[in-house]
Formats: C-alpha cells, sequence, structure tokens
C-alpha cells in the first residue's frame, strides 16, 4: 500500500513578485507552505515532515495539493478552514478577515495523549502540526537561534558574570530546533558539545553552519573541547551517538561541563527519541511492529539521560531542560526528582514574556536577500539603542545562512513590532522592498501558549495549565485581522502537554495593511503581558500601565 504522507519530487517557494494566486493575501500562505517543505528548510520533506519528530505542513500529498489549488484561486473575501492540515472549507467573510484560519492536532482533552493521536493519525484523520509545521511560517534553524541565544547569555549572566568565553555547554539534538544550539552557543561566545544519533543531522547542521566541527568519538570530541576552551575559542562539535549512552559516560569520568541542556525530540517518544541499543533504522521499523513497547523503550533511555542530567546538577553544574518535556518522560519511568532542575522558560526568559518580548521574526517573499539586509538596517534605525539587538542582527547577518526564503528574527516587544510592522508596510509600498513580506512569530510566545512543563512552568499564581489565553489570542489576532491565524495542541512537548496559536500578517504596502498590522502587531504581543500582569507579574503590571493597556482588573486605560 502506498503511504499517502510520502511523494518524491522538490518543492520550492516561487520568488519574484509574479503572483500564482489573485494577490499578495493569498500568494503569502502559499509561499510560506511551499517554503516549509524546501529541502533546505524541513527534516523529510518527501513525507512532509518540516520539523519536530512528525511535524508536518499538511496531512498527505492529496490534501497538500488540494491546498495550493484553493490558495490559488481564493478570493480576497473568502477564507479557507484547514483541520489538521487538510482543507475543509471555503467560506464567504470580508476582506479584513483572515485568509486562512487552521486548527491542528486539537483533542478532547480526556484523548489528548499519543496513543489517541496515533490511533487518529493512522487513520488518516489528524496530523500533527508541531508549532510552526502546520501553520507554514517555519524559517528553518534560524527560528529558535536567538531565542537560545538570549538563554544562553542570560545564564551565563546568572552563573558566569556575563561572560561564556572558555566555557562549554553540554546538550544534545539536531533536529529542527535543537540544531540553533551549536550556533547559539557559539555567538554566546561558548564551545559546545552537540550529541545526536543520526549523521544525516549532523552533516544537515555541518553543510549550513549551524554546527562547525565533528569528532570522531568521544575522546576526540573532549580533546578538542579541552583545546579550544583553553584558547578562549568558541567552537561547536557535533558527536554522534545516543545522549544516554554518552551523558553517563560523562559523570563517570568526572567531566563538568558549565551548562547542561537538551534538545531531543523527547516528547514524541514513538517518533523522536532513540532507545538505547537501537540504530535509527531498527528504531523506525520496531516503532511499526510494536508502538507500544517502541514507546516504553525510549521513555526508559529518557529516564537515564535524565538521571545523567540530574548528576551534572549535583555537580553544581547549571541544567536545564530546554523545552522537549523530557524531565516528563522521566518521571513517568520513575525519576522521581525529574523535575528537580528547572525548565529554561522560569529560569532565564519570563522577565521578556511579561513584556510582550519574544521571537518576532519576518521573511521575503521575493526571495531576495538584499531585502533582508534592508529590513535589518531599519531595525537598527527604528531601535537605536538596544546594543544588544544590534549585536545579534550583526551576528546573524555574518554567521546565519538562510534556509529557503531569506527571513530573520529578533526578540522584540510590545510597541516595537507594530512599529517595525509598519515601518516594513512603508517600504514595501515605496518600493525600497522589492516584494512583501511576512510577520509572524513562534507559537512560543508571551500570550500564545499554555505549556504547564515549558512557557507557563511555574506561574508564580499556580496557573501553568490553564489555557484560556492561547484561545483568546487566537480570536483576538482573527478580530484585528491577521492574514492566517492557527491554534494547535502539542507542540513542543507533546500530547496533552500544551495548546498554542500562531499569526502572521502580510506587509503588503497598501492602506489596508497598515491598519491591519497596527491591529495585530500591538494586539498580539499586549496579550502576552495582559497574561502575565493577571498571573501578577510586576513587571508585566508595570509594562501595561506604561503601554496604557486597558486590563479591567489591572489598569485604568489613558483614554
Amino acid at each position: 500500500m502506498t503511504d499517502p504522507r510520502y511523494r518524491q519530487g522538490e518543492i520550492r517557494a516561487p520568488r519574484g513578485t509574479q503572483l500564482n494566486t489573485k494577490s499578495w493575501l493569498t500568494e503569502a500562505p502559499l509561499r510560506m507552505l511551499m517554503n516549509n517543505l524546501d529541502p533546505d528548510v524541513a527534516e523529510n520533506p518527501e513525507a512532509l515532515v518540516v520539523y519536530g519528530g512528525i511535524g508536518r505542513a499538511a496531512r498527505n500529498w492529496e490534501c497538500y495539493d488540494q491546498i495550493v489549488a484553493t490558495l490559488k484561486n481564493l478570493e480576497d473575501d473568502e477564507t479557507l478552514l484547514v483541520q489538521s492540515g487538510k482543507p475543509v472549507g471555503v467560506f464567504k467573510t470580508h476582506s479584513n478577515a483572515p485568509r486562512v484560519l487552521i486548527a491542528n492536532s486539537n483533542l478532547v482533552p480526556h484523548w489528548a495523549n499519543w496513543e489517541h493521536f496515533n490511533e487518529l493519525d493512522a487513520k488518516g484523520l489528524a496530523m500533527y502540526g508541531q508549532m510552526t509545521a502546520g501553520s507554514w511560517i517555519y524559517i528553518g534553524s534560524q527560528g529558535i537561534v536567538q531565542g537560545t541565544y538570549e538563554t544562553f547569555v542570560e545564564a551565563g549572566r546568572q552563573h558566569y558574570g556575563g561572560d561564556l568565553t572558555g566555557r562549554w555547554i553540554l546538550t544534545a539534538g539536531l533536529g529542527g530546533m535543537g540544531g540553533a544550539q551549536p550556533l547559539a552557543a557559539t555567538l554566546a561566545g561558548a564551545c559546545s558539545l552537540n550529541i545526536e544519533c543520526q549523521q544525516s543531522r549532523i552533516d544537515f547542521r555541518l553543510r549550513t553552519r549551524y554546527v562547525d566541527e565533528q569528532a570522531t568519538d568521544l575522546d576526540d570530541a573532549l580533546a578538542r573541547i579541552k583545546r579550544y576552551t583553553a584558547e578562549g575559542k568558541a567552537i561547536s562539535i557535533a558527536l554522534c551517538g545516543n545522549a544516554a549512552d554518552i551523558l553517563p559516560e560523562l559523570v563517570k569520568r568526572g567531566v563538568r561541563p558549565d551548562m547542561v541542556t537538551d534538545q531531543t525530540s523527547a516528547h514524541d517518544p514513538l517518533n523522536g527519541y532513540l532507545p538505547q541499543g537501537m540504530s535509527w533504522e531498527e528504531y523506525k521499523d520496531a516503532a511499526q511492529k510494536d508502538p507500544a513497547g517502541t514507546t516504553k523503550a525510549a521513555k526508559q533511555t529518557m529516564a537515564v539521560h535524565v538521571a545523567a542530567m540530574l548528576e551534572f546538577q549535583k555537580m553544581g553544574v547549571p541544567t536545564f531542560d530546554y523545552g522537549n518535556n523530557i524531565r516528563q518522560m522521566a518521571l513517568e519511568e520513575g525519576v522521581e526528582n525529574a523535575f528537580d532542575f528547572p525548565g529554561f522558560v522560569p529560569a532565564y526568559i519570563r522577565p521578556l514574556f511579561c513584556r510582550g518580548i519574544g521571537p518576532f521574526r519576518w521573511a521575503a517573499l521575493s526571495g531576495d536577500p538584499e531585502d533582508i539586509y534592508k529590513t535589518d538596517a531599519k531595525v537598527k534605525e527604528l531601535i537605536p539603542d538596544d546594543e544588544h539587538l544590534h549585536h545579534w542582527l550583526d551576528m546573524a547577518r555574518e554567521r546565519i545562512q538562510f534556509q529557503g526564503l531569506p527571513a530573520r528574527i529578533c526578540w522584540v516587544g510590545l510597541g516595537q513590532r507594530a512599529k517595525l510592522g509598519l515601518a516594513f508596510n512603508e517600504m514595501v509600498r515605496s518600493g525600497e522592498l522589492s516584494a512583501p513580506v511576512v510577520i509572524g512569530r513562534d507559537h512560543l510566545d508571551s500570550g500564545s501558549v499554555a505549556s504547564p512543563n515549558r512557557e507557563t512552568e511555574g506561574m508564580q499564581d499556580g496557573s501553568d495549565a490553564v489555557s484560556d489565553w492561547p484561545l483568546l489570542n487566537a480570536l483576538l489576532n482573527t478580530a484585528s485581522g491577521a492574514t492566517w491565524v492557527s491554534l494547535h495542541h502539542g507542540g513542543g512537548v507533546g500530547m496533552g502537554f500544551s495548546q498554542h496559536s500562531g499569526v502572521v500578517i502580510v506587509c503588503d504596502g497598501t492602506d489596508a495593511a497598515a491598519e491591519r498590522i497596527a491591529r495585530v502587531l500591538h494586539n498580539d504581543p499586549a496579550t502576552g503581558v495582559m497574561r502575565h500582569a493577571d498571573a501578577g507579574y510586576d513587571i508585566a503590571i508595570d509594562c501595561a500601565k506604561e503601554q496604557g493597556l486597558h486590563l479591567p482588573m489591572i489598569t485604568t486605560p489613558n483614554k
């Protein structure tokens, strides 16, 4: 039987100014969907897998073809509805409504687990959208580089006086998300040892310059780390192997990194995390023949992995979860103190979220890198006093290789996002940019996610699991006129552990776009400030007052 989710061939988004649809508002989702499946972007494009285990862009190839055909004929007062990667309806709305509304992998809570999802997936009734895979705004590993960089920099500030020179980070996972870690470490000034069980992923990161070198074995890796840290060089090293084998060996040898984290695909034990004693091919075969046994074996291996991370923490090494739910998996396998080390958000990132600061990204639909370089300059012009942001943009231009359509990410917050979006729209209007740009973000943002083991871990009011907030975020972005809006379940940490929403808006140079941009790029980060202010964070309450937000239980608006 032919797998409807597999088809040979190569997809790349169109470039230039010639439209394949009836307007830029439908051309943009078409190009970004195709860009998600560009072989330079996606992890396994022939299987529709973009990143994150089985995070797909469409449910199957028939659905993909129909989405493309529908977008090509969609009118500017119609909205396409996509249900778990399948186009299910086109409805008359209005010109300021979203052109696409997406809901991916959402399940009624009692059934929100991998077992039930996998049953639906096998029947062709569901699709795992991860975060930006099924919402068509993945830009390759750059999409998480700055967030990882900000995390490493803040960890360095807290633990090492703000200087990571001569220090090294131990981590694992070089997939679509984890692949950002070696470059982020280098940009933060640290060496890194990055363990990955698939040679093909190491090759991909070497080719795209996200990792500098590959060691032949553990001894070689440690020798390189010793040499580079002594020389004060920030070099990233990949090592092929299973983290659950290598971390315990490092503990046994008494090796002491300066920081330990992990970004394997532990959120999905059946598809993303290699059990000890298996090759990747054996794992994939076992997953088909014995999914329950394979899941158990993967989780038992995670328990070994987490136990080693806990040993590093006992040594006094700063150790943190980077949002893949590995602690939860280990806890379920009997590691009772798995949550003794924190997640990265409460440890390092939450103060940014309180101000609505998060992963703002944009892509040049023209395909011309010069359009991104011009927007980089505009960001510096409009945010002149943020030396940290300027440093990031300079490093990004020097070190980050574009994957697919040229794109950029930078963490900015409430007030700044709308200012930048309106400026980009004006650059399109004036012809300074050769074609429209799309602005989006990760679902990992301040107001768009409920994930008790990641973004909303340890909320000070205990509201970690309240998922009204991403629902409100999606509803408000829809009402505000975003070009496409998505609402997903299970991204990052797996089924049953998160709900989250995404937003994308097109800057096409029109007055109507400017009005939509002003609403969306203010309201979207404002929901993050609102969410954290409601939880009682003083930073968020102060930000809400400074920005004149009307939060009836907290602030009085500036009329």
